[in-house]
């Protein structure tokens, strides 16, 4: 029993890893590959409040990286509308049966996966953009515990400076995960062996990411992308169908 515990837990830092070493090479797709590793392994219910503090590492490193270039006047328009939906998604989350949350962590991760093949999430520069942008990541991500790229195609969109667009996209996920924490915290048993997890497997995806962009030279960007894309659509058929 000890033996398959340690398998399990290997086995989850090693997917932690290769699923943010893929972020770092293919640009997405990271939590949302982990996700139903972690769902899988510890169940859905523990799966999403263990993402939210593990991406919490990898976020406040980037903001701090970066403090000096955040776009603070975009941050705070994303932020009205994320932290208020981020309340109701992580609300709606805890009192969803475990089937539920898998079918739809399964339907966003194809979904995002759609969006991503046809190149479908292009928003706009502007005010709009950011108020709406927040308001759907944060829904998204409350109940997932990750919304996939839309924050970051909202910032991306607002066609800031490579240092300020990812220090300021960091400080919106930050709040948002700090946010869900509580509530999340509230309303289910996060102990020291999950926040324990959940910080090995950010180191973990620290590691990764930032293997990745060092090979990112060395491979087809474009084609990995693709694979990537189609993985992340089989996961969610999967997870869909199956449900549990």
């Amino acid at each position: 029993m000890a033996e398959a515990g340690i398998l399990k837990i290997t086995f989850l830092f090693l997917g932690s890893y290769f699923a943010a070493f893929i972020s770092g090479t293919a640009g997405f797709g990271g939590a949302l590959l982990l996700l139903p590793l972690l769902s899988w392994s510890m169940g859905p219910a523990t799966a999403v409040p263990v993402l939210t503090l593990a991406q919490l590492i990898g976020n406040l490193s980037r903001a701090g990286a970066g403090f000096k270039e955040i776009r603070w006047k975009q941050v705070v328009l994303f932020l009205v509308t994320a932290v208020p939906f981020s309340i109701l998604g992580a609300l709606s989350f805890v009192s969803l049966s475990r089937e539920i949350i898998m079918k739809l962590i399964g339907a966003c991760v194809m979904a995002f996966a759609l969006l991503k093949f046809f190149k479908l999430l292009k928003p706009k520069a502007g005010k709009t953009s950011l108020l709406l942008g927040g308001g759907i990541t944060g829904l998204l991500s409350g109940l997932l515990g990750s919304a996939g790229p839309m924050g970051a195609a909202v910032f991306l969109a607002q066609n800031l400076p490579p240092v300020a667009y990812l220090a300021s996209e960091a400080v919106t996920a930050t709040v948002m995960h700090l946010v869900k924490t509580v509530i999340y915290q509230k309303y289910i048993d996060i102990g020291l062996l999950e926040i324990g997890m959940a910080g090995a497997i950010g180191v973990f995806m620290v590691l990764g990411t930032f293997c990745g962009k060092r090979m990112i030279e060395k491979m087809e960007k474009e084609r990995f992308t693709t694979l990537v894309t189609v993985l992340l659509a089989v996961l969610g058929i999967i997870m869909l169908i199956k449900g549990s």
